[in-house]
């Protein structure tokens, strides 16, 4: 009973502990410490050895050991997934994986995601890496051999068609290429092969190397393996090169032409000025050497155009610059074309004769696109001046409709020309800008 005031103090109970946690609850029970031996007992009569002292235990004095503790290594997954832990960490770490299956999941959802966060580098240089770094030195310091501006069309038309042969299969140079050009009054048409294309230009473009002192590509081929003449005007010299024994197998013109012209483009470079004005003789004509090398880009250009469509590849128009050059050049040539259409019968008589120097009537040809302009081209004389006051007819073509136009490849009544004034003198210089092409 309870005490109170009246039954004095209360009677103390006894205290009993509370139950003791099990052993398991605090981990498992630390090994028993070994029993130490009894001292041995001294034996009468000898002399006790002493007790060497226990040795202190060492200083750890390397980076502190990391506890095999679940959640510690559950943290340092982050940094092992992004290789940033050290030695010893990424040792635990791997080892913790082995035996979690929780933390091995998760380790490789980790590294997938580091994996996102960046692509690898691949060590392989670019292989445009060469030709970039030779055109970006080429425009900042000029060649030490410059090549002139009459040239350059040439040194680059050439390396155009070099480009577009370079992955040429072995069976591809076989592939049919259909010439066009324009004779008389209708369209001439002839099949050859992308090997024989090239070595058409070869052949003609020997003619110029001749002038320069270069070795003839037809010497020693076929018919002038002995002491005959190779001869002079293209279409004779390509016939000439063509029934000749063409090297084997056919994509091996191509090191012979390249060789050609690279040595024609070198050689001018250092020949300077006074080479400009050197004959070339193409037969019945000639023309001075700075315009024989712009005459055979352009043809460069419109064969390498055949190609191209013989094996379905896009190319495109030479440099603005460069087309420029050419279509001058054909316009400088059309009023002797236009000359000798007459002397042929296959154009109108002279109606105002325009004395050398003098004023005769003029077509006003204008030209559109890139490397366009305007040119006046006299009608009646080559020699007449051409004004624009005398203009009765104007005419107005794109570039590229034009240079097809002065290589063959449409006909003068399928130009697409914008048309004013003088019927009849258009048709003349068109037919006539259409007879400017040959094989």
């Amino acid at each position: 009973m309870p005490g109170g005031p009246d039954n004095g103090p209360a009677e103390e109970r006894p205290r009993i502990p509370p139950p003791r946690a099990a052993a398991e609850d605090r981990g498992p029970l630390p090994d028993p410490e070994p029993a130490m031996p009894p001292p041995a007992e001294p034996v009468p009569g000898q002399t006790p050895q002493p007790v060497p002292p226990e040795p202190e235990a060492p200083v750890r004095t390397g980076p502190p050991v990391i506890p095999l503790n679940h959640k510690v290594l559950k943290s340092l997954l982050g940094a092992w997934a992004l290789s940033a832990c050290s030695v010893e960490e990424t040792a635990a770490v791997e080892a913790h994986l082995t035996d979690c299956a929780m933390c091995a999941d998760e380790a490789v959802r980790l590294r997938d995601a580091v994996g996102l966060l960046h692509k690898e580098d691949n060590l392989d240089l670019d292989p445009m890496l060469r030709s970039r770094t030779l055109a970006g030195c080429l425009e900042r310091r000029p060649a030490r051999i410059p090549v002139p501006e009459w040239a350059a069309p040439y040194d680059a038309e050439t390396a155009r068609l070099d480009a577009l042969l370079n992955d040429m299969g072995e069976s591809e140079w076989r592939t049919p290429v259909r010439l066009r050009w324009y004779e008389g009054s209708r369209g001439v048409e002839r099949e050859a092969t992308v090997a024989g294309v090239l070595g058409h230009l070869m052949a003609v473009d020997g003619t110029a190397a001749v002038a320069l002192g270069l070795p003839d590509p037809l010497a020693g081929l076929g018919e002038f393996a002995g002491p005959g003449t190779p001869p002079e005007s293209p279409a004779s010299r390509t016939e000439a090169y063509w029934r000749s024994q063409m090297p084997e197998p056919p994509g091996s013109v191509r090191d012979l032409w390249r060789d050609q012209a690279r040595s024609m483009v070198r050689t001018v470079g250092f020949a300077g000025g006074p080479a400009a004005e050197q004959h070339v003789p193409y037969g019945e004509f000639g023309l001075p050497l700075r315009d024989s090398f712009l005459d055979r880009a352009f043809e460069c250009w419109m064969h390498a155009w055949d190609i191209a469509e013989a094996v379905d590849y896009p190319y495109g128009p030479p440099a603005a610059p460069h087309l420029h050059l050419m279509i001058d050049l054909a316009v400088r040539l059309l009023p002797e074309a236009l000359a000798g259409r007459r002397r042929a019968g296959l154009a109108g008589p002279v109606r105002r004769l325009g004395a050398a120097g003098k004023p005769g009537r003029t077509l006003h040809l204008e030209v559109e696109g890139k490397g366009g302009g305007h040119w006046y081209i006299p009608l009646d004389s080559p020699g007449a001046v051409a004004t624009p006051e005398e203009e009765v007819a104007r005419v107005a073509l794109d570039a590229t409709e034009f240079c097809q136009l002065a290589a063959g490849h449409i006909l003068p009544e399928d130009a697409a020309a914008g048309q004013e004034g003088d019927r009849e003198a258009i048709r003349e210089v068109l037919s006539a800008a259409a007879a400017l092409s040959r094989l």
